[in-house]
């Protein structure tokens, strides 16, 4: 189970708000969890379980976040994929950067559908099972989040072009 879906579920940590710095552990923190329920996983549900497991990981993560108010720095563990040229990887940062303040600002019933939809391209029949809420409302929240970063991002690029214009 942990090398079939170890990479999932850090990306499901990372896009639910965990800081970078603490994904790794928490990954961990994941797995003990499941493994130390695995009698309660259903068969062919793992990844369902993993995936709410991993959501409660990022929810207690942000809480205890707030409470620090710390700030991470999330340039200390870059990850690259074979060798990129200095722009390029400056670029992929950047784009990464603005990809993670948008998600951050979106509601979390609406991130959480949109990510596990767009970018860990779930079927809606899969994260309502996962998330255990009907299709329908899968459906609504992630037609509202498509609109939200839409938004967003056209909210982005309005500010980033009037500053690069000053």
């Amino acid at each position: 189970m942990v090398d079939r879906y170890l990479d999932f579920v850090a990306r499901v940590l990372r896009n639910a708000g965990t800081p970078e710095a603490e994904v790794d552990d928490d990954v961990q923190r994941t797995f003990i969890a499941v493994a130390n329920r695995l009698d309660d996983v259903r068969p062919d549900a793992e990844k369902s379980f993993l995936l709410q497991t991993a959501l409660r990981m990022a929810a207690h993560a942000r809480r205890t976040l707030a409470r620090r108010r710390e700030v991470h720095d999330s340039d200390a563990q870059l990850r690259i994929q074979g060798p990129l040229q200095p722009e390029q990887m400056l670029d992929q940062k950047r784009a990464r950067e603005l990809l993670d303040e948008v998600l951050a600002e979106m509601a979390l019933e609406l991130r959480t559908v949109f990510v596990l939809y767009e970018l860990e391209e779930l079927s809606m029949t899969e994260i309502a099972a996962a998330l255990r809420i009907p299709q329908g409302t899968v459906a609504s929240r992630l037609r509202r989040a498509r609109a939200d970063f839409r938004d967003r991002v056209r909210a982005l690029s309005g500010s980033t072009h009037a500053e690069v214009g000053s």
